[in-house]
């Protein structure tokens, strides 16, 4: 699936099963929750602290998604074209970053 694909999935999907899109507002709330669980999956499960017995079974895949989902909400409300905004932005990271991380001692 392309992500022009997926943002007009998501689009026919709010449209048969959601009324309405939520809020800018309330969608940005609910992207920062989001990212939030995945937070706390990582930082549990790949991280020091020690994953609780509730989170085991917690699907870091479908947190991720879930992240994807609100933002795709977000792009389609505020009428961003995700496939040119990831394009440019690529072109922006090689243009600034070229070089960058070869040189990075941390990296090495």
């Amino acid at each position: 699936m392309t992500l022009d694909q997926a943002q007009h999935q998501v689009d026919e999907w709010i449209k048969t099963h959601g009324v309405r899109y939520f809020s800018e507002l309330t969608n940005m709330a609910m992207l920062t929750e989001e990212v939030g669980e995945v937070s706390r999956i990582i930082a549990r499960r790949y991280g020091d602290q020690s994953e609780k017995e509730s989170d085991k079974h917690k699907d870091l895949g479908d947190e991720m998604a879930d992240v994807l989902w609100v933002l795709i909400c977000l792009a389609n409300q505020t009428g961003v074209n995700l496939t040119e905004a990831f394009q440019k932005n690529l072109e922006k990271k090689t243009i600034r970053d070229k070089d960058r991380h070869h040189q990075n001692p941390k990296l090495k």
